[in-house]
């Protein structure tokens, strides 16, 4: 039976409890603001005022029995799914419960190697076995794309005890594969189908875009509901459809992780948005297709830069593409992405999402405008005029396969020595490497440690990228096993 849209539980529970004007002999200290001052004068009162602790006329997030419950069920019918579970640990907690609940010590889960750190945490932390599938490469672009379903299946036929398949949809730069004949060959092999649906919320409300994996049967989903839908930074949901999967064992999974305290702030907003896009998504995602079409157009026009789109779309590893992604090429300018990314913030006073060695990614969303639009391509055209020099010498790739020879979980908990990174050639790492954003490990733990890599990560800090993972955080050394 679908669900009324209409309705925000969370929130008015949240009302009904400031009108009560109830005195406060538990936690959070600052009750209701009164004993921290200077955070309510920054957060303003009626933020503080709703930043309270679990009770029964508001529900517990690790065992919801009403408000809590109720609107998780509306965001279920909202999204497709059977069952939904929000999340305040951000998506890095969903991906981590999904892989968790799918997989045990030693099962093999088949995924693509351009997955966000967070999927790789899952397996050290559960002991799973991953089967790595090298996404195809677009040579000009130097970027890694989605699976093609001929090596999934391959992938599947050596590996016919694997659990689950593991899907981005999107990838960071908007790619996706296709997802729908993996789901049918994943299950015609009785494994799961995951999905990092992090930067897809917008799938399950707009037109014209890539489907929703639940709206395609996969088993589960996490969803960054904060990164286009418009919820607080941190609010997350877990999707999941009950033929394959039992909710309440995915329930307990999550509560191995997720705070007991979760922050009704994080909670509210993922209700409020539920509801603007259940009612107002179509329009809203319209609006946003017409900006990043129109900021596309206007940033080839200039020349130089090449903001990619359907164009490159093949019948394997880039099925699809999410046109909401204005992702854009710099290295015919003689830029790397993380270079235009760096002069945008600091000259022009324009934050970009992510700049890598050969391209730049500009979230195009529900809080946009022509007039921000119009600034960045005035921006780019004056970058380009200042800055155009010849690309020789640059590098142009941004995926290195992997060489892997253990798993995360054994590499990362194996006995392990620190040594310069120029000194670390043919070791096996065991810790990570990564640019963030986007958070893909460059190197993970049990993989070895190449001359390209060291070439990579050398080139990536000399560019300004912000390299992460790392026990070093200035990544001069690693620590690679014994």
């Amino acid at each position: 039976m679908k669900q009324d849209q209409t309705k925000t539980p969370i929130l008015d529970a949240l009302d009904e409890y400031k009108k009560r004007r109830v005195v406060s002999f538990d936690v959070p200290g600052h009750k209701q603001g009164r004993g921290a001052p200077d955070l309510k004068n920054f957060l303003g009162e009626k933020c503080i005022s709703i930043d309270v602790n679990s009770m029964k006329p508001l529900d517990n997030l690790c065992h919801p029995t009403s408000v809590i419950k109720e609107a998780e069920a509306l965001a279920a019918d909202a999204f497709q799914s059977t069952d939904a579970f929000f999340m305040v640990g951000g998506t890095t907690s969903s991906v981590q419960a999904m892989i968790m609940s799918a997989c045990g010590q030693g099962d093999k889960i088949i995924m693509p190697r351009n997955v966000h750190r967070s999927a790789i945490n899952a397996l050290i932390l559960c002991g799973a076995v991953p089967v790595y599938v090298n996404p195809g490469i677009n040579t000009k672009l130097g970027i890694p794309l989605g699976m093609a379903v001929t090596d999934i299946e391959s992938a599947i036929k050596e590996n016919p005890d694997a659990k689950a398949v593991f899907v981005n949809n999107p990838t960071y730069y908007g790619v996706c594969s296709d997802l729908k004949a993996i789901i049918t060959l994943a299950h015609s092999h009785n494994m799961l189908v995951i999905c990092d649906e992090a930067h897809g919320t917008h799938f399950y409300f707009g037109e014209g875009l890539p489907p929703a994996a639940m709206a395609l049967g996969a088993d589960m989903s996490a969803v960054s509901v904060h990164k286009t839908g418009g919820s607080l930074t941190q609010s997350s949901l877990l999707l999941v459809n009950n033929k394959r999967v039992n909710p309440d064992h995915v329930r307990t999974i999550i509560n191995l992780t997720q705070t007991t305290s979760g922050s009704y702030l994080l909670l509210a907003s993922l209700d409020i948005t539920r509801r603007s896009l259940a009612l107002r998504g179509k329009e809203t995602f319209s609006k946003v297709t017409s900006l990043a079409s129109y900021a596309r157009n206007e940033i080839n026009s200039i020349g130089g830069y090449y903001a990619f789109s359907k164009e490159l779309i093949n019948s394997t590893s880039f099925y699809d593409f999410d046109i909401t992604k204005l992702s854009v090429h710099t290295l015919d300018i003689g830029l790397a992405g993380i270079e235009v990314y760096d002069i945008l913030r600091d000259d022009y006073g324009i934050q970009i999402e992510f700049g890598d060695l050969g391209n730049f990614l500009a979230i195009i969303s529900v809080g946009d405008r022509n007039l921000e639009i119009e600034r960045l391509v005035a921006a780019l055209t004056e970058i380009k005029r200042l800055y155009m020099k010849s690309k020789a010498g640059m590098f142009d790739h941004e995926y290195i396969t992997p060489v892997v020879t253990m798993s995360p979980k054994d590499a990362f908990y194996a006995q392990k020595q620190t040594k310069k990174l120029v000194d670390c050639k043919n070791r096996i790492s065991g810790e990570f490497v990564m640019c963030y954003p986007p958070g893909i490990p460059i190197l993970a733990p049990g993989e070895v440690v190449t001359k390209e890599t060291i070439d990579y990560i050398r080139y990536s800090k000399e560019k300004g990228c912000l390299i992460t993972g790392a026990e070093d955080m200035n990544t001069d050394s690693l620590n690679i096993l014994i």
